[in-house]
């Protein structure tokens, strides 16, 4: 179940860190290209920050999950499904 808190998704089960994990995977893009790629994007994210959210240890702030879903050309579909 996924819920919107102050500009943070909620996301109890981690659909959306192992769904970026696996597409970035799919995509042969490694977490350091996927970090550098959104800071050039001027997202504020580190690659401690992307390992937290793939691991579901850290909840997905909505300016990240716009951008990653950019960076990876996929739909917010493929990331929430």
């Amino acid at each position: 179940m996924l819920f919107l808190k102050k500009e943070k998704i909620i996301d109890k089960e981690n659909v959306i860190g192992s769904n970026i994990r696996r597409i970035r995977l799919e995509k042969g893009i490694g977490q350091t290209e996927l970090i550098r790629d959104l800071q050039l994007r001027k997202i504020a994210i580190t690659r401690e920050t992307l390992v937290k959210i793939e691991g579901g240890r850290q909840h997905i702030k909505l300016d990240q999950l716009r951008a990653i879903r950019d960076v990876l050309q996929v739909s917010y579909e493929d990331l929430l499904q």
